[in-house]
């Protein structure tokens, strides 16, 4: 049942950051060692698990990121391994609508490998 919480955090934040993300992109979900990782266009960009919420972002913007004290790179399981590419978000930027909004955007643009970029 987890895996659903964790699946309505994820669409609650999509729907509230980018509405029209399902109409413009390929847009899919899908268990990921316990969370529920989010695609688009057939790539991860997103996930959810008892972690909270991560994004895959590009290397820039995890170098401004990880200077932030609460914000740490993801880990599936407390001795698995880091997954580097990937920011797990405090509730503080989470809750930040405009921040969040832009971050969820360089995500989507990143992890879309540059097929279709998003407008605002």
């Amino acid at each position: 049942m987890r895996n659903v919480q964790y699946l309505d955090e994820m669409t609650a934040l999509l729907m509230e950051a980018k509405p029209r993300l399902a109409a413009t992109h390929r847009l899919e979900f899908k268990k990921c060692f316990g969370a529920v990782a989010g695609y688009i266009n057939g790539n991860i960009f997103m996930s959810c698990g008892n972690f909270g919420i991560a994004l895959k972002l590009p290397p820039k913007v995890l170098d401004v990121l990880f200077k932030e004290s609460d914000v740490t790179p993801l880990k599936y399981f407390p001795n698995g391994h880091v997954k580097k590419a990937y920011a797990v978000l405090p509730r503080r930027i989470t809750g930040d609508k405009q921040r969040f909004k832009k971050l969820l955007e360089k995500s989507i643009n990143h992890s879309s490998s540059g097929t279709v970029k998003l407008r605002t």
